[in-house]
Order: structure tokens, then C-alpha cells, then sequence
């Protein structure tokens, strides 16, 4: 077990990226809690997914930034060497040969630092989650 010298938790694994006191309460404030390397990137899909999603409420959930409506449409964070988006598995498929540059997981897409954000493609995935009801 390691134990945060700052915070004081215990983790399984060594240096866990964690967030030590308080939990960010807004998508603004996990951004400038994230390394300045990342903001960047986590800003660009903020603003295209606030604007693909109008309507949809900004907030935290399971740690992450979310776009809710009614319940979680779409999940994004930062992680070491990649930004997270989390759209669920059905978008995951029906995305699938669109994705074929990025690393996929059941219900994740990575998009690491080294290239480019597809920002189109991020907000019409956005879109066709909140249309179909296929939510995270």
C-alpha cells in the first residue's frame, strides 16, 4: 500500500494520480486542478461539447467533468498521457471505424496528448449519445 504524504490516503498503487482535500465541484474547476500540460486539451473538449450540447447540465460525476441530462450523457478527464472521453460502449461501436487511430476500450476512447483532438468527431458523439439515449 502507498500512502499520499499530502492527503494521507492509502492506494494499491505507487504515486496513484488522485485528487488530495477537496473534490472539484465544476468541469472550470477540475480543469485548473489538472496539470497545465492537459488543460489545453480538456478545454477544447469542454467548449465543443458545451456547444454540441446546449442543454445539457455541466457536472461532476464519478470524479469526471459530465454532460447530464436526466442522466450522464458523455464523460471526459485527463490522465497521464492520454484525455479520456467516456461515451459508453454502444457509441464505442457505432463509432468503431472512426476510431480506429485511437485506443478503444468497452466504453472509452483515448485521445492522447501527441495528436491532434477530433473535435468534430468528439461532438458528434456527443450528439448521437443525447439523440439516441445511449448514455454512459
Amino acid at each position: 500500500m502507498w500512502q499520499c504524504p499530502n492527503c494521507k490516503r492509502e492506494f494499491a498503487k505507487q504515486n496513484q494520480n488522485h485528487y488530495c482535500g477537496e473534490l472539484p465541484k465544476t468541469i472550470d474547476s477540475y480543469i485548473e486542478a489538472q496539470v497545465e500540460s492537459a488543460q489545453p486539451y480538456l478545454k477544447q473538449i469542454h467548449n465543443t461539447i458545451r456547444n454540441a450540447l446546449p442543454e445539457a447540465e455541466e457536472r461532476i460525476s464519478w470524479q469526471m467533468p459530465t454532460f447530464w441530462k436526466k442522466q450522464n450523457v458523455i464523460h471526459f478527464s485527463a490522465a497521464k498521457n492520454h484525455i479520456g472521453l467516456y461515451p459508453g460502449e454502444k457509441a464505442i461501436i457505432n463509432f468503431s471505424n472512426r476510431l480506429q487511430d485511437y485506443k478503444t476500450t468497452k466504453g472509452a476512447i483515448q485521445f492522447p496528448y501527441n495528436k491532434p483532438l477530433p473535435l468534430d468527431l468528439i461532438a458528434e458523439i456527443a450528439i448521437w449519445c443525447y439523440k439516441t439515449g445511449n448514455h454512459h
